[in-house]
């Protein structure tokens, strides 16, 4: 499996970012010997009660969460923030047909139990919630809460919004996959200049985009795809848990709108918990209102101990 690694001079001036990266190999999962690097950023204390695992979507990287992670740090809690495979400073396999949905929770699953993490509130949103979710259900026993938004776990016969095939079909046509602008203009407010460069830094031209351009693509539809399979099972196991279960959705994202009451109906940890709808939240809630979000989640982990 081919691929190429960011220049890590294209991340030397990120604005708000003063985070490290941390490495780890995992299997390309092509069958070849071949191996990818994941990059985290891990922050606060390391022998806090609660890590709170932060996982990003399509077409950003952990940079979003910035606003989050220092008020979770502020209250205490650990952070673990990691880059999807294609994204931020982890490697990029250049073939669009190199990414799929099952390999994407493959090679997070295997960065989650080589660095064996426990403790773990999920935070999720976007394809975040897609792989992260599948982890949680596959790995139980490591995680204590789960808090998702502006997210969903697909099955088959549950039909995507219309903005969500309106976005699919855009992101395959295209003709300049302008990250940074996109992140933006999934925002109810409006990213500076260095913001948006922060979004653009991971992909210096082209031969860096392919799972940017691919993501929207991968959503499993037909009875029969592999990940509706997988997805069956992870609720399978969704619907038996017990733990913590919070959804803050955000008011103002065509794409998953209305997607927590699913969540609110089938989790049986979901009941009683303190839903929130966050107002003024475009689909990127991270960036609108970040500093809100995680004080949610803060909440409800002190709500759930």
């Amino acid at each position: 499996m081919k691929s190429v690694r960011t220049p890590d001079e294209r991340f030397a001036n990120i604005i708000d970012w003063p985070y490290a990266p941390i490495y780890t190999d995992v299997s390309a999962g092509d069958g070849s010997t071949d191996t990818l690097r994941v990059a985290h950023y891990e922050a606060g204390p390391s022998d806090a009660a609660t890590t709170v695992l932060l996982m990003h979507g399509e077409p950003s990287w952990s940079y979003l969460y910035r606003k989050m992670m220092a008020v979770h740090i502020a209250a205490g809690h650990r952070v673990i923030a990691p880059d999807l495979i294609g994204f931020g400073r982890s490697d990029k396999p250049m073939e669009t047909s190199d990414y799929t949905y099952e390999r994407h929770v493959a090679w997070m699953n295997e960065w989650l139990n080589k660095n064996n993490f426990t403790h773990l509130t999920l935070v999720c949103q976007d394809w975040g919630g897609l792989v992260g979710l599948r982890l949680a259900t596959a790995n139980v026993d490591r995680f204590d809460r789960i808090a998702i938004a502006n997210t969903g776990l697909p099955l088959a016969g549950r039909e995507p919004s219309a903005a969500f095939r309106a976005w699919q079909k855009y992101s395959q046509e295209v003709p300049d996959f302008a990250v940074g602008t996109l992140v933006n203009g999934g925002c109810l407010s409006t990213l500076s200049a260095d913001e948006i460069a922060a979004y653009d830094a991971p992909f210096p031209d082209d031969t860096f985009k392919a799972a940017a351009r691919i993501f929207p693509s991968l959503y499993p539809d037909g009875d029969d795809h592999p990940s509706n399979i997988a997805n069956k099972i992870a609720w399978d196991v969704l619907r038996s848990w017990t733990k913590p279960f919070l959804t803050a959705f955000s008011d103002g994202d065509a794409i998953t709108k209305g997607g927590n009451g699913v969540f609110e109906r089938e989790v049986p940890g979901a009941t009683g918990q303190a839903h929130t709808t966050i107002e003024g939240g475009g689909h990127f809630l991270q960036e609108d209102k970040g500093e809100e979000f995680a004080a949610v989640v803060n909440n409800f982990i002190a709500a759930n101990p």
